[in-house]
Protein backbone atom coordinates (compact mmCIF):
# COMPACT_ATOMS: atom_id res chain seq x y z
CA UNK A 1 0.00 0.00 0.00
CA UNK A 2 2.83 2.41 0.87
CA UNK A 3 4.50 1.75 -2.49
CA UNK A 4 1.24 2.58 -4.27
CA UNK A 5 0.93 5.84 -2.37
CA UNK A 6 4.49 6.71 -3.42
CA UNK A 7 3.97 5.81 -7.07
CA UNK A 8 0.73 7.70 -7.48
CA UNK A 9 2.21 11.22 -7.02
CA UNK A 10 5.27 10.22 -9.07
CA UNK A 11 3.10 9.08 -11.95
CA UNK A 12 1.18 12.32 -11.80
CA UNK A 13 4.42 14.28 -12.15
CA UNK A 14 5.50 12.10 -15.07
CA UNK A 15 2.13 12.55 -16.76
CA UNK A 16 2.28 16.30 -16.21
CA UNK A 17 5.81 16.50 -17.66
CA UNK A 18 4.89 14.42 -20.71
CA UNK A 19 1.77 16.50 -21.32
CA UNK A 20 3.75 19.74 -21.00
CA UNK A 21 6.41 18.45 -23.40
CA UNK A 22 3.80 17.35 -25.95
CA UNK A 23 2.11 20.76 -25.82
CA UNK A 24 5.49 22.47 -26.19
CA UNK A 25 6.35 20.37 -29.24
CA UNK A 26 3.00 20.99 -30.94
CA UNK A 27 2.99 24.71 -30.11
CA UNK A 28 6.53 25.20 -31.44
CA UNK A 29 5.62 23.33 -34.61
CA UNK A 30 2.53 25.43 -35.26
CA UNK A 31 4.13 28.78 -34.43
CA UNK A 32 7.04 28.17 -36.82
CA UNK A 33 4.65 27.25 -39.62
CA UNK A 34 2.51 30.31 -38.94
CA UNK A 35 5.52 32.64 -38.84
CA UNK A 36 6.81 31.73 -42.32
CA UNK A 37 3.55 30.80 -44.07
CA UNK A 38 3.49 33.85 -46.37
CA UNK A 39 6.80 32.84 -47.99
CA UNK A 40 5.74 29.35 -49.09
CA UNK A 41 4.38 28.73 -52.60
CA UNK A 42 2.99 25.60 -54.22
CA UNK A 43 1.77 27.30 -57.41
CA UNK A 44 4.58 27.76 -59.93
CA UNK A 45 2.68 30.60 -61.61
CA UNK A 46 2.42 32.62 -58.39
CA UNK A 47 6.05 32.09 -57.47
CA UNK A 48 8.25 35.22 -57.79
CA UNK A 49 11.56 34.98 -59.59
CA UNK A 50 14.72 34.53 -57.53
CA UNK A 51 18.23 34.25 -58.99
CA UNK A 52 19.08 31.09 -57.04
CA UNK A 53 17.32 27.98 -55.82
CA UNK A 54 18.64 26.08 -52.83
CA UNK A 55 17.67 22.43 -53.29
CA UNK A 56 17.88 20.64 -49.94
CA UNK A 57 19.24 17.12 -50.18
CA UNK A 58 18.04 13.83 -48.79
CA UNK A 59 18.81 10.19 -49.50
CA UNK A 60 17.90 8.80 -52.89
CA UNK A 61 16.48 5.58 -51.42
CA UNK A 62 14.72 4.49 -48.25
CA UNK A 63 16.29 1.86 -45.99
CA UNK A 64 14.36 -0.87 -47.86
CA UNK A 65 15.99 0.31 -51.14
CA UNK A 66 12.73 1.74 -52.47
CA UNK A 67 12.84 5.13 -54.16
CA UNK A 68 12.60 8.03 -51.73
CA UNK A 69 9.80 10.16 -53.17
CA UNK A 70 10.80 13.09 -50.96
CA UNK A 71 14.05 13.15 -52.95
CA UNK A 72 12.44 12.58 -56.36
CA UNK A 73 9.73 15.20 -55.84
CA UNK A 74 12.30 17.82 -54.85
CA UNK A 75 14.13 17.21 -58.11
CA UNK A 76 10.90 17.53 -60.08
CA UNK A 77 10.23 20.85 -58.31
CA UNK A 78 13.76 22.07 -59.10
CA UNK A 79 13.30 21.07 -62.74
CA UNK A 80 10.07 23.08 -62.85
CA UNK A 81 11.85 26.17 -61.55
CA UNK A 82 14.43 26.04 -64.33
CA UNK A 83 11.89 25.12 -67.01
CA UNK A 84 9.62 28.03 -66.08
CA UNK A 85 12.48 30.54 -65.65
CA UNK A 86 11.67 31.05 -61.98
CA UNK A 87 15.35 30.76 -61.02
CA UNK A 88 18.62 31.15 -62.87
CA UNK A 89 20.76 28.60 -61.01
CA UNK A 90 20.32 25.60 -58.74
CA UNK A 91 22.51 25.15 -55.66
CA UNK A 92 22.33 21.46 -54.75
CA UNK A 93 23.18 21.15 -51.07
CA UNK A 94 23.46 17.95 -49.08
CA UNK A 95 25.48 15.45 -47.12
CA UNK A 96 28.76 14.12 -48.48
CA UNK A 97 30.36 12.47 -45.47
CA UNK A 98 31.50 9.28 -47.21
CA UNK A 99 32.58 8.40 -50.77
CA UNK A 100 29.56 6.09 -51.02
CA UNK A 101 26.98 8.65 -49.87
CA UNK A 102 26.89 11.88 -51.82
CA UNK A 103 23.56 13.72 -51.98
CA UNK A 104 24.67 16.70 -54.14
CA UNK A 105 26.30 14.43 -56.71
CA UNK A 106 23.20 12.21 -56.89
CA UNK A 107 20.97 15.24 -57.38
CA UNK A 108 23.25 16.57 -60.10
CA UNK A 109 23.22 13.31 -62.08
CA UNK A 110 19.48 12.78 -61.70
CA UNK A 111 18.66 16.36 -62.68
CA UNK A 112 20.80 15.91 -65.78
CA UNK A 113 18.60 12.91 -66.62
CA UNK A 114 15.60 15.20 -66.19
CA UNK A 115 17.03 17.54 -68.80
CA UNK A 116 18.55 20.27 -66.61
CA UNK A 117 21.75 21.64 -68.14
CA UNK A 118 24.84 21.24 -65.97
CA UNK A 119 25.83 24.87 -66.47
CA UNK A 120 22.89 25.90 -64.28
CA UNK A 121 23.80 23.62 -61.37
CA UNK A 122 26.30 24.10 -58.56
CA UNK A 123 27.07 21.72 -55.72
CA UNK A 124 27.47 22.30 -51.99
CA UNK A 125 29.06 19.19 -50.50
CA UNK A 126 28.93 20.50 -46.92
CA UNK A 127 25.19 20.81 -46.47
CA UNK A 128 25.23 18.32 -43.62
CA UNK A 129 22.15 19.85 -41.99
CA UNK A 130 19.43 22.27 -43.02
CA UNK A 131 21.08 25.00 -40.95
CA UNK A 132 24.39 24.40 -42.73
CA UNK A 133 22.78 24.53 -46.18
CA UNK A 134 20.91 27.78 -45.53
CA UNK A 135 23.81 29.65 -43.93
CA UNK A 136 26.36 28.43 -46.48
CA UNK A 137 24.12 29.51 -49.36
CA UNK A 138 24.62 33.11 -48.27
CA UNK A 139 28.06 33.15 -46.65
CA UNK A 140 29.93 30.82 -49.03
CA UNK A 141 28.00 31.00 -52.30
CA UNK A 142 26.76 34.60 -51.96
CA UNK A 143 23.22 33.59 -52.89
CA UNK A 144 21.50 36.59 -51.34
CA UNK A 145 18.03 35.96 -52.79
CA UNK A 146 16.96 32.33 -52.85
CA UNK A 147 14.08 29.98 -53.41
CA UNK A 148 14.35 26.97 -51.13
CA UNK A 149 13.14 23.67 -52.56
CA UNK A 150 11.79 20.96 -50.28
CA UNK A 151 8.52 19.66 -48.89
CA UNK A 152 6.38 22.21 -47.04
CA UNK A 153 7.18 20.96 -43.54
CA UNK A 154 10.92 21.16 -44.27
CA UNK A 155 10.53 24.52 -45.99
CA UNK A 156 9.04 25.96 -42.82
CA UNK A 157 12.10 25.07 -40.77
CA UNK A 158 14.52 26.24 -43.47
CA UNK A 159 12.68 29.56 -43.86
CA UNK A 160 12.68 30.11 -40.11
CA UNK A 161 16.47 29.70 -40.11
CA UNK A 162 16.76 32.04 -43.10
CA UNK A 163 14.69 34.73 -41.43
CA UNK A 164 16.68 34.42 -38.22
CA UNK A 165 19.86 35.15 -40.22
CA UNK A 166 18.25 37.88 -42.36
CA UNK A 167 18.47 35.86 -45.57
CA UNK A 168 16.01 36.80 -48.32
CA UNK A 169 14.28 33.49 -48.95
CA UNK A 170 11.02 32.03 -50.16
CA UNK A 171 10.12 28.40 -50.73
CA UNK A 172 8.68 26.36 -53.55
CA UNK A 173 7.07 23.37 -51.86
CA UNK A 174 7.61 20.00 -53.51
CA UNK A 175 4.83 17.44 -53.37
CA UNK A 176 4.58 15.50 -50.10
CA UNK A 177 4.49 11.72 -50.68
CA UNK A 178 1.38 10.10 -49.24
CA UNK A 179 1.52 7.62 -46.35
CA UNK A 180 4.90 8.74 -45.04
CA UNK A 181 3.72 10.15 -41.75
CA UNK A 182 6.81 9.18 -39.76
CA UNK A 183 8.89 11.84 -41.51
CA UNK A 184 6.46 14.53 -40.40
CA UNK A 185 6.51 13.26 -36.81
CA UNK A 186 10.31 13.47 -36.72
CA UNK A 187 10.02 17.07 -37.87
CA UNK A 188 8.44 18.00 -34.52
CA UNK A 189 11.69 17.18 -32.75
CA UNK A 190 13.87 18.60 -35.53
CA UNK A 191 12.23 21.99 -34.90
CA UNK A 192 13.01 21.87 -31.20
CA UNK A 193 16.60 20.99 -32.05
CA UNK A 194 16.69 23.91 -34.51
CA UNK A 195 15.54 26.33 -31.79
CA UNK A 196 18.34 25.07 -29.57
CA UNK A 197 20.87 25.57 -32.38
CA UNK A 198 19.70 29.14 -32.92
CA UNK A 199 19.68 30.01 -29.23
CA UNK A 200 23.21 28.64 -28.81
CA UNK A 201 24.36 30.27 -32.09
CA UNK A 202 25.57 26.99 -33.49
CA UNK A 203 27.08 27.46 -36.93
CA UNK A 204 27.76 25.10 -39.83
CA UNK A 205 30.15 22.20 -39.37
CA UNK A 206 32.31 23.59 -42.15
CA UNK A 207 32.57 26.95 -43.91
CA UNK A 208 35.78 27.34 -45.91
CA UNK A 209 36.55 29.84 -48.65
CA UNK A 210 33.93 31.75 -50.62
CA UNK A 211 32.69 30.23 -53.87
CA UNK A 212 30.40 32.93 -55.34
CA UNK A 213 27.75 31.73 -57.75
CA UNK A 214 27.49 33.47 -61.15
CA UNK A 215 25.60 36.76 -61.24
CA UNK A 216 21.87 36.59 -61.98
CA UNK A 217 20.87 36.11 -65.61
CA UNK A 218 17.77 38.24 -65.20
CA UNK A 219 17.59 41.80 -63.91
CA UNK A 220 15.30 41.93 -60.87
Amino acid sequence: MSICRFLSPALKYVAFFLSFFAILVLLTDQLIGFYVRKNIYDDINALPHRPYALVLGTSRYFSDNSLNLFYYNRLLAAQQLIKNNKVDYLLLSGDNRTPQYNEPRNMFYDLRKLGVNSEFMYLDFAGFRTLDSVIRAKTIFHANSITIVSQKFHCERALFIAQYYNIDAICYAAEYPSEHYGVRVREFFARLYMIWDLLTEKGPYFLGESEPLPPPLMVE
